[in-house]
């Protein structure tokens, strides 16, 4: 489910993914297959990520796994994303130190 997690995350901060595959620099082609679940990001491209989105990458990490395990316990697809939101809110607060 990291796919899912980091496409919800690029639109939650507002990157088209022809922006955020050239800020990461990989093909839109190859971000695609991997928001899409067809590829398994490596660990330098998530580090990538984590700085762009200026989220700690075991903050990345741990928002995929809840992802992944509020989707497996309901189909509301609803849930998962106010939980989403809810937790980058958090963090998003917490790197800002408010």
């Amino acid at each position: 489910m990291i796919g899912e997690t980091l496409k919800k995350l690029r639109g939650i901060y507002g990157y088209t993914a022809k922006e955020l595959s050239e800020l990461i620099g990989i093909s839109r082609s190859y971000l695609s297959e991997i928001e899409n679940g067809d590829k398994q990001p490596t660990y330098r491209l998530l580090e990538k990520y984590s700085d762009i989105l200026d989220i700690k990458l075991s903050s990345l990490m741990l928002l995929a796994e809840e992802y992944d395990e509020t989707d497996s316990k309901t189909s509301e697809r609803a849930l998962t994303a106010r939980l989403m939101e809810k937790a980058i809110g958090l963090l998003a607060k917490d790197a800002n130190g408010r």
